[in-house]
């Protein structure tokens, strides 16, 4: 992954303790290869956030209608016949796990 962070001064991570971030290829970007924590030290993906996230702007997913073209109706007698056999589980939460993410009801 990688994950790049717009700031108003991409040299303010330069010094010695910082050395994982670098200017990025697009002007007044920085960049970060590995796992970044926001409020957490022990981040398990590439950006654990712990806490609320505003975005000023869209968000972009894969699944994103905006993102695709040549979208068409499917054979729904087909996709029926695949739902049937489909896996479906229900599931509790490991307790620490659910901890972590601020999960109650598990």
């Amino acid at each position: 992954y990688k994950f790049f962070f717009q700031a108003s001064n991409p040299g303010q991570f330069e010094n010695d303790s910082d050395v994982l971030w670098q200017r990025g290829h697009v002007p007044e970007t920085i960049v970060y290869h590995g796992r970044v924590g926001i409020n957490t030290d022990a981040p398990d993906e590439a950006l654990v956030v712990c806490g609320n996230a505003k975005v000023m702007g869209r968000v972009m997913h894969p699944s994103d209608s905006r993102a695709k073209q040549n979208i068409q109706e499917v054979d729904t007698n087909e996709q029926l016949r695949r739902i049937t056999q489909m896996r479906l589980v229900e599931y509790d939460y490991k307790p620490e796990f659910a901890s972590v993410m601020g999960i109650k009801d598990t």
